[in-house]
């Protein structure tokens, strides 16, 4: 006799208490190329032990753990990619993302979660740790190199939704501009844009980088320093905020959105890019969980709710908040205007 369907059962804390495993298998198969070695070819146990120079028994067990968690196929005794994993896991293919796992599971993103608890205590991180937010926090430059390609869709669907004036110069303004994904969308799309990019030094290398590479050089220019100090500039057609706001409280992210407005020309936007919950705060998951990595890398970071975009624009002049859901991804735009 079948339990019912309501019935108590420890499956959701076992999955939970072990997610650490799946993160672990996912950086074992990016770490021994194995996606990347397997190509376009389905492959055997044996085969892959080969392809990967590793003893057959670890790689068979890694591969099974890989089918069950949805990133591999296996059909009789041979494996092959999904069409996902070809996508975002073989390192030949323009899309690929496992170079994220040097940011994503670097120690000092994932220690900050062993004592939790501890966090939630005091209400905040330690007094003496700024976490992320850290001025030049040497992580963001693994972040920088390592999370472009993660962004192109976003910054794409961003760059869509900003019209600029085609029939004089205009200037855009990239906040944390990091690898530039954002900045340089915005820029290949208006061909008569100068994007400014704002970061810390060693970031901008990675920036400069990027938009040369996009054909930017005599279009490009950077400002060093930290976003709430370092003298903006005026007369923007375009302020764009990626991913910069969920690490600083209500009040923070108000009085440098004040900043942003008066960097800005009259009609000039705002474009901010983040993880945008429902008002359950519950939902859609992955931009709802987003506080989470707030809470244990932040001192007071959030994902704010649309409504709180709206208050926060509001108080620093802006107008006209609309929120752009960025399909198929899981962040959202919210655009005002001066």
């Amino acid at each position: 006799m079948s339990a019912p369907d309501n019935a108590p059962s420890p499956q959701l804390f076992f999955e939970t208490i072990n997610a650490f495993q799946k993160s672990a298998a996912l950086k074992a198969a990016i770490d021994l190329g194995l996606f990347t070695a397997m190509g376009n070819e389905p492959a055997t146990a044996a085969e892959l032990a080969t392809l990967c120079q590793c003893p057959e028994r670890g790689i068979r067990i890694l591969a099974d753990n890989l089918t069950i968690l949805g990133f591999l196929i296996k059909e009789g005794g041979s494996y092959r990619l999904t069409p996902s994993s070809a996508v975002f896991l073989d390192q030949k293919s323009p899309a690929y993302m496992g170079a994220a796992v040097k940011f994503l599971l670097a120690p000092g993103l994932t220690e900050a979660f062993t004592d939790l608890a501890s966090t939630i205590r005091r209400g905040r991180l330690h007094t003496s740790e700024q976490g992320t937010t850290a001025p030049d926090y040497p992580a963001w430059i693994d972040f920088a190199r390592a999370m472009g390609p993660l962004m192109m869709p976003t910054s794409q669907g961003a760059a869509e939704l900003l019209t600029l004036d085609p029939s004089r110069d205009t200037r855009v303004l990239d906040i944390s501009a990091s690898h530039g994904a954002y900045g340089i969308a915005v820029a290949k799309k208006n061909p008569r844009a100068h994007l400014v990019a704002l970061d810390w030094e060693a970031v901008l290398e990675v920036t400069t980088e990027n938009a040369n590479a996009a054909g930017l050089a005599d279009r490009f220019s950077t400002i060093v320093g930290d976003a709430f100090t370092v003298d903006l500039g005026r007369d923007y057609d375009a302020v764009l905020v990626p991913n910069f706001l969920h690490h600083f409280n209500v009040e923070e992210c108000t009085r440098f959105l004040k900043r942003v407005h008066a960097a800005l020309r009259l009609n000039g936007k705002v474009v901010i890019v983040e993880f945008v919950p429902n008002e359950d705060r519950i939902t859609p998951p992955p931009a709802a969980s987003f506080s989470l990595v707030m809470l244990g890398t932040t001192p007071e970071g959030d994902a704010y709710t649309f409504a709180e975009y709206q208050q926060m624009l509001k108080e620093a002049g802006f107008h006209s908040a609309e929120l752009h859901p960025l399909p198929p991804t899981m962040q959202s735009a919210v655009i005002a205007g001066v």
